[in-house]
Parts: C-alpha cells; sequence; structure tokens
C-alpha cells in the first residue's frame, strides 16, 4: 500500500519548493533572485548557478516583492548548495590566480595594439568562463583578443568594458571615512551625483576632499541629498525677504537641518533666527522654491 503524507508534511513541501532569495555574486556585486530547496538565513556563503555559470554568492535576505522591486533588472538563478570545504579552497587557489591572469593577458593587448587598460580578471568556480574587465575610452574591436585568450583559458572568455566608478569598485579599498568603499562594499549601480549635491549639503568644494578614489564626485553626496532638498524647501529661499517678529529682514542663508536662517535686518545687522519666527514671506528669493504655501503664520 502506498504511504500517504500528512498536509503538514505537503505544506512543508509547498513552502520549501517555493523559497526564493536575493543573492550577492561576482566581482561587480550582481545582485539576484535565486531559487533554493532549503532554508539560509543574511550572511550565509553559498554556490549558486547564475546566468553566468556556477559561482559563489552571499544571500541577503528573502526576495520579498519589496526587496526585488527595490533591485534594478535582478538576475535569476538557484542556490546548489551551501559552501563547503572543498568550494572554499577551489576558490581560494582561483583567487590567486587572478594576479598571474592578468600579466597573462596583458602581452596579448599589447601585441595587437589595442588601446584599452586591463583591470581585472575574474573567473568562475565552475569554469564556464572567465570575465576580463578593461576601461577604454570608445568601442574596441576585441575579436581577436578573445580567440587569443580563449586557447590560453581553455574557456569561453566573456570582455566587459567598464567605467571610472565601476573601476574603484574592483580595485578600491577604504575612503576617507576609514570604512570600505561603498561600491565595493554594497553598491550595486553608481547613483549619479553632481556638485549640486555638494553645494545644498554645505560640503567643501574642494574637489580633493568631495572626490572618491574613483576620481569623481563620492555617492555618499547622494544619500541624504533628498533630506536635505526637502527640508530646504520648508525654508524660505536665500535673497526671500520675510516679516518677523523684529519687522523686515532679507535671507542671507539657511541651516538647513537645524531649520534656522540666517537674515540681515533693515538696519543692517546679521542674526540668525528659527525658520517658526517667520510670519509672512512678502517675496520669494531665487534659490530653492518653497512647496506649498508662500506665507507663513
Amino acid at each position: 500500500m502506498p504511504s500517504s503524507s500528512s498536509p503538514s508534511e505537503n505544506q512543508s513541501a509547498i513552502e520549501q519548493s517555493s523559497l526564493e532569495y536575493v543573492c550577492r555574486y561576482g566581482s561587480m556585486r550582481h545582485l539576484g533572485v535565486m531559487t533554493a530547496k532549503q532554508r539560509f538565513r543574511y550572511g550565509d556563503e553559498v554556490v549558486i548557478h547564475s546566468d553566468r555559470g556556477t559561482e559563489i554568492a552571499t544571500v541577503l535576505c528573502e526576495a520579498t516583492p519589496a526587496a526585488v522591486e527595490g533591485i534594478l533588472e535582478p538576475t535569476e538563478g538557484r542556490i546548489l548548495r551551501r559552501l563547503d570545504s572543498t568550494d572554499r579552497g577551489d576558490w581560494s587557489q582561483m583567487s590567486e590566480m587572478t594576479r598571474r591572469d592578468l600579466d597573462m593577458c596583458q602581452p596579448h593587448v599589447e601585441k595587437l595594439g589595442l588601446p584599452m587598460q586591463l583591470i581585472d580578471v575574474e573567473r568562475l568556480l565552475g569554469g564556464e568562463r572567465v570575465i576580463v574587465y578593461f576601461v577604454a575610452e570608445g568601442r574596441i574591436d576585441f575579436r581577436a583578443l578573445v580567440k587569443l585568450l580563449g586557447r590560453e583559458f581553455q574557456t569561453r572568455i566573456e570582455m566587459r568594458q567598464i567605467g571610472i566608478r565601476d573601476e574603484a569598485k574592483l580595485l578600491a579599498d577604504f575612503g576617507d571615512c576609514g570604512q570600505e568603499v561603498c561600491c565595493s562594499r554594497f553598491l550595486s549601480k553608481m547613483p549619479p551625483v553632481s556638485m549640486k549635491m555638494a553645494k545644498l549639503q554645505r560640503a567643501s568644494l574642494d574637489p580633493s576632499k568631495i572626490s572618491g578614489r574613483c576620481g569623481r564626485l563620492k555617492c555618499c553626496l547622494r544619500y541624504e541629498f533628498d533630506t536635505y532638498e526637502s527640508l530646504a524647501a520648508e525654508l524660505p529661499p536665500v535673497g526671500s525677504k520675510i516679516l518677523t517678529r523684529d519687522g523686515n529682514c532679507r535671507v542671507a542663508a539657511q541651516d538647513i537641518l537645524a531649520g534656522q536662517l540666517v537674515v540681515t535686518t533693515e538696519d543692517k545687522r546679521r542674526i540668525m533666527i528659527p525658520a517658526s519666527d517667520v510670519i509672512e514671506i512678502l517675496k520669494v528669493g531665487e534659490g530653492t522654491p518653497v512647496r506649498g504655501k508662500k506665507r507663513k503664520k
């Protein structure tokens, strides 16, 4: 007589067959939604099969709708197993070969006279392919290079052109803050950063102080910009003529986080007042537009 499963066992089987996790993998910190047949926790190191092949990944969280919605173009795949001692040994050997791989590729680039700079070489745990990262000013015809490298590595070669920020993501270590650079630690996409963000946050405009390891504006200038912009929009813009308890004044500067204004009074004094002291905005300046009503009581 065939054995029958209890309702609880059936439910458990259904739950396990539908497990999905967000995993980070690869030198470029790709994010993917991976199916699994067992439960994992944040930080677990696993072996996955991605769209690139068999490789090592780190489990970040369960793939809830909210988590997946926050990922731009997530990849798909499956978790094969937990990372074991054999996998660690294989990966350690591959990591040690990276420098040698780069040195092996460089002569071929020079021989072909290609205007490109090799940055890094990434091997997959399963050996399905080798990814060569490079920077160049324009498009490069690397078909001849791929053939030469294919003979050297005896596997599929993928050439990946990257930008300056991506180069820092691969090679940089620590930033001025003393922490591991954000692009290497957790960022999957580089946020756009502008000088406007630095000015609004009253950061130093010295390029050496607001530039990251990539030589571009620091990504962290983007993190709090929306908050600064929202708070600034609640204050009268610089240049505005306002009515306060002390009479008419003109806004000379904003202390955005403190919610205070530096104003010039009619008798030419410069004082700081809380934004709550503004009774009415008589004339809006040319700074950040005020949200909502133009008058405060």
